[in-house]
This record gives C-alpha cells, structure tokens and sequence, in this order.
C-alpha cells in the first residue's frame, strides 16, 4: 500500500486531495521501493503479476478499475456475452497480491524530476504517488484522424461504455425500422455502416449480418431483418491487410458470403447523423444514408502519453506513443518504463500478446532493481500469431508458418480466447455462452436501456454538482446549431416522430470532444425509441 499524506499543493480541492511522501525517500511499508502502475489492461495487470512477491510496494492506478478484455468487445456488443464475461475487477484479480493497492483515479501528469504522478479523483480532487520505478500501460485510445466531431455520430470500440452503447444502437436499430412508416426511413435504420476493415471492423460486420440473418430472422413481423445492408468502408485495398495477401482474400471472401459491402479504397470525408459522405481512389464523392455508423479506424496515444514526454523529452511517433530504449525504458530514465500499445518500439503491433509480453518483462525489471541486481536482457517479443473470428464457424488465424482460414482456424480462434479470458469462472461462462450461441444462433445479452448510457459525460470532466442528479442536464446541452438534420422522417399513427437514432442526439454549441485517456467516447442521451403496442 502507498502511504498518503494531505497534499499542501491544492488543499482547497473539491472531494479532497492526497499526496506521496517525498519522491525521494520510501513510502511503502518497512521502507520497500515504490512502484507505481498506470492502466490496469493486459500491460498492467501483467505487470502487476510479477511484482506478487517482489519487496515493493505497489500502486495501480486505473480510471475504471476493471480489467477490460478489449478483444471480445465486439461480442458484447452484439448480444453473445456479458459485460461481467469480459470485464472483471482488477480489485478481485489482485486480492491476494497483498503489496498491491488498487486506486481509482485518471492519470493526468508526471513530475519526472520529482518522481511522481499527479492524478485526478472523480469529483476533481487531486491525488500524487510518489515514486522509485513508474511502469505507464495507459494504453490508446480510438483516433478520429483530426476529426473529433466524428465521434458523436460514430462511436468507436476501445472500452465497456462503447460496447453498451453499440449495442442500443444496433439493436435499437432492428426496433426503430419495424415501427418505420416511411420506406425511405426503414431502409435507413436497416442499414449499417462500419469504417475501418481491420480486425475490429471486419468481426462487428460479420456479427451485425449474422445476428440479422439467423438471431433476429423470425423474429419481426413488420420488417425481414435479413434485409440489413452492412457497408464496410476501408482506404487499404483489401480487408485484414495485416494478415497478408492470401488470408485477406479469404476474408474477404467470408465476408462477400456473408452479404457484407466491401467498399475497398475509399476515405470517409463526412459524418454526420444519419449519413457520411465517402471518396474514392477516383476522387469520386459517393453519401450513404446510414442511421447507424460504427467507428472501428485507426487509434492515437491518450493525453498522459503528451504529458509524460513533455516531463522527460520523449520522443512520440505519429500516433503519439512513447519511443522506448531496448528495455522499455523512457532514455535518460531507467526508472520510468512505458509498455503495451502506448510504446513505440520496432514498430510492434498494437495487440494484446504484445502488451502481455512487455508487462511481464518489466514487471521482472523492475524486481531485479529492487533486489540489487541490474537487469541486463532486452525485450524480446515472441510472435505468437493472430486471430480474426468472422462468423460461426469461419475464421482466419496466422501463427508462425500456419496461415489458415475457415473452420480449422475457427476452432483455433476458440482455444487461443477460452486460454487468454482472465479467471476461471469468466473461460467457463464463456465456453457455455459459445455454446448456446453457435449452436442455437441465441444471443442472451441483448437487452439495452432505453435511456442512453451516460458514455458522453465522463465523470472525470463533468464531476456532479453536490445535490445535481446524474441525469441533469449540463448548460449547454439543449441541441447543437449549424448540425445537418436528416431528412424528413414520418411516424406512425399516434406516435411521436424519431428523427436521431437511438443514441445520437447532438449536444449544443460544440463538437464531441477529443476523447481523453482510457475514455469513451460515443454519443449524447436520446429519447428512447417509440414502442408500437402490438
């Protein structure tokens, strides 16, 4: 546990402020070296892990405090598995890790010359841990390419909020086209546009066609779901590029089997509710009406990565992450190492494997400093493949010399996930989930609220007002001049007119913001979809 002693820096604070013993001396328990972690993903909790039995003193700081297993995100929003099947509480997962203390705060800069962080509380008050070894496992965050306006229209899939909000819109979408008067309006609902053809774009086309064609297919009586258009729109030239030429082809191939749209070599240009607006290689600019449009392009450094490389004069590449020495380390501060998809090192993937790997490497550094010994060895990364799920039963899957795509490689998509899902109870949830799922095309996870979920007011930029109700509206959100309405929408006898999807109202005077370190972002609250009596 990290000692605390009251902050003199901002006493005034608003919920209170709480500092570190001088960055200098040991704050841990009978003088043990201090380490803080920052981000409680793959990296972090890695890293954590090898420090159980190290004479340190831990501090894990995360801005939700739940382990988030960003691979199966996809499934949650689609209805296969459950909030609790992929997140669990890091609070739980280190239990037994006696010298680690979970903090839940945001990261939001580092005194490098002082040796500590400086982190945020919900509700504004200001934390510090001072500290002898920093690991940084911030992780990314979904990149709009300058364009963070985008993102109220288009949620991206990087955290829990965004899978839960994907969900009400896809869903939510089923249920807006059956109470559609207007055929023009029906076919807009019915249609879902997704931009990015990498792994994230490539398994939430896939899903969102299947659930359509065998989950929801008898189960409306005024629209054939099956008739959903899903658009798949990429600048690269042909979908999982990343798994070479051969493997993408076979993708690409599921997907056409699929009805998926492959629209290969084209730059989304415009956003905006309802629509976005496409160019081609040709400079031909083509709009597509699309109620729903899913953000699965491109990722960036949160804002911690800026402010530690202004504290040690790191360099960052275009994406924003860290570049880092052989060890991980930041050069000039051996204490200070950066890991997982916030580093830049010989160009590594940013995948989970990699973070793994990076967590534990200096996770062990970091013991062999607190033990005397000077680690010598540098980072190796051990490429151990990669897999893309695509739809039941089809798959693609790349590891060393094994290159295949179909059935054999669906099998082993389902093997590498049931051995990385963290704890126990979590592979055997899922195990049985798959297996109601794919053998009875049954989504049990598909309910979603009918009031948004507050994925756009974060608690750490709009900390609630003492005796303010959550769902208060903030100044400044009663609807966003200068936006583009979508066409005329008609409703049925006796119901109120729906012109935003579920979800997608705008929020006045400004542009969604940037997102923030580990933040979601999506869209503002809308009214709930009307409900036709049947």
């Amino acid at each position: 546990m990290t000692d605390e002693v009251a902050s003199t820096a901002d006493p005034a604070s608003p919920g209170g402020s709480a500092g570190s013993a001088a960055p200098g001396g040991p704050a841990g328990p009978a003088g043990r070296r201090r380490v803080v972690i920052i981000g409680g993903g793959f990296g972090g909790l890695f890293a954590a892990r090898a420090l159980r039995r190290a004479n340190v003193s831990v501090t894990l700081i995360d801005r939700a405090q739940h382990h988030l297993f960003q691979p199966l995100l996809y499934q949650c929003a689609t209805g296969i598995l459950s909030e609790g099947e992929i997140a669990v509480p890091l609070r739980d997962l280190l239990e037994k890790h006696k010298n680690i203390d979970c903090v839940m705060a945001e990261v939001v800069d580092v005194d490098a010359a002082g040796q500590r962080v400086i982190a945020q509380r919900v509700g504004g008050g200001r934390l510090e841990y001072g500290y002898d070894d920093l690991i940084v496992a911030a992780g990314v965050q979904q990149s709009y390419f300058g364009h963070p306006e985008y993102a109220g229209w288009a949620p991206g899939m990087k955290t829990l909020e965004d899978a839960l909000a994907i969900r009400r819109r896809v869903y939510g979408a089923f249920e807006m086209a059956d109470t559609a008067a207007d055929p023009a309006e029906r076919r807009s609902w019915l249609t879902f546009a997704l931009v990015g053809a990498g792994p994230t774009g490539v398994e939430l086309a896939g899903q969102i066609r299947e659930l359509a064609t065998k989950t929801l297919r008898s189960e409306f009586r005024s629209i054939e779901p099956g008739d959903a258009r899903v658009l798949l729109f990429d600048g690269g030239d042909a979908p999982l590029a990343s798994f070479g030429p051969k493997l993408s082809a076979r993708a690409a191939e599921i997907l056409h089997g699929l009805g998926v749209e492959q629209h290969m070599g084209t730059l989304v240009t415009h956003v905006d509710r309802g629509w976005l607006e496409v160019r081609d290689h040709a400079g031909q600019q083509t709009r597509y009406d699309a109620s729903t449009v899913l953000w699965t392009a491109g990722v960036e450094a949160p804002p911690v990565a800026e402010a530690l490389a202004r504290a040690t004069g790191a360099e960052r590449d275009r994406s924003g992450r860290i570049a880092v020495e052989k060890d991980l380390t930041i050069p000039g501060h051996p204490e200070i190492s950066v890991i997982g998809d916030v580093m830049s090192l010989d160009k590594l993937p940013g995948v989970a494997e990699v973070a793994m790997q990076s967590g534990l490497y200096a996770g062990r550094r970091v013991r062999l400093r607190a033990s005397g010994r000077m680690p010598d060895k540098p980072f190796r990364y051990r490429d151990l493949g990669s897999a893309a799920y695509i739809s039941r039963g089809r798959a693609v899957v790349t590891a060393g010399p094994l290159r295949t795509g179909g059935f054999i490689a669906w099998w082993i998509w389902l093997f590498i996930h049931i051995a990385f899902l963290t704890g126990y109870r979590n592979r055997v949830g899922a195990v049985l989930t798959w297996w109601l799922a794919f053998t009875r095309d049954d989504r049990k996870e598909r309910a979603f609220t009918v009031q948004e979920v507050k994925t756009f007011r974060d608690a750490y930029t709009h900390p609630l007002t003492p005796g303010m109700p959550e769902e208060a509206e903030l100044p400044g959100e009663e609807g966003q001049p200068g936006q583009q309405a979508p066409p005329a929408q008609q409703a049925p006898a006796g119901q109120q007119a729906q012109a935003a999807p579920p979800g997608q109202q705008a929020r006045a005077g400004q542009h969604a913001p940037a997102a923030q370190p580990g933040k979601p972002v999506s869209a503002p609250p809308a009214p709930p979809p009307p409900r036709q009596a049947r």
